[in-house]
């Protein structure tokens, strides 16, 4: 678990790093909290303002670096390296807000037949990662709250994201992991970052 100073300070050297990379600029100075020496996966998510439409989001999921490493990779790589979107221009910078998740690692979830995820899996508490062969996908714990998904939705889409049919989350064949993950984001661009609640969705 992660402090909100660690969350915070997450975002803002986050919107630092994208702010440099964007302009072409080197790597800013930036003071790091000193957990993150440790490994740790992050995602960094940037959404339009208002509106709040995606523009990027790439993560490190695994903790197989430091998060420090990490976070450089993902809020870079969110900037101009998402392939569903145009590199970020400096223009956009003051209408983009910036998001920091915090993962817990990736583990298989503890279940026998495809049916029992329902129960399994919560809304607004877990993250998920659909696997079948070569095909992987994942969405954030917060996904499914901000589109007011019930848990069969949320393994749907996990499952198309994986490039697998919707209804592959019945078949014993797909295997699914969850992750945990603490989400911090300026409330406006440039603005102050803040803890964003993940609570329950509107549906069961």
């Amino acid at each position: 678990m992660f402090t909100d100073e660690e969350g915070i300070a997450a975002v803002r050297i986050a919107r630092a790093i994208v702010d440099a990379h964007v302009h072409g600029k080197g790597m800013p100075k930036v003071d790091w909290p000193e957990s993150f020496t440790a490994k740790g996966g992050v995602f960094t998510t940037l959404s339009t303002h208002p509106g709040h439409d995606l523009r990027g989001c790439i993560g490190i999921p695994e903790p197989v670096m430091s998060l420090r490493d990490a976070l450089v990779r993902s809020a870079m790589s969110a900037a101009t390296e998402d392939p569903r979107f145009p590199p970020v221009g400096p223009a956009e910078l003051d209408s983009i807000v910036v998001e920091v998740t915090l993962m817990s690692a990736p583990e298989p979830i503890p279940y026998k037949r495809p049916e029992e995820l329902l129960k399994l899996v919560k809304i607004g508490v877990h993250g998920l990662i659909a696997t079948r062969g070569p095909y992987r996908g994942l969405l954030l714990p917060q996904v499914p709250v901000e589109w007011e998904w019930g848990v069969e939705e949320f393994l749907r889409h996990t499952c198309q994201k994986a490039g697998l049919s919707m209804d592959s989350w019945r078949d014993e064949r797909t295997r699914f992991l969850w992750f945990t993950g603490q989400v911090y984001m300026e409330e406006s661009p440039w603005g102050a970052p803040r803890p964003k609640p993940l609570g329950p969705a509107c549906k069961a």
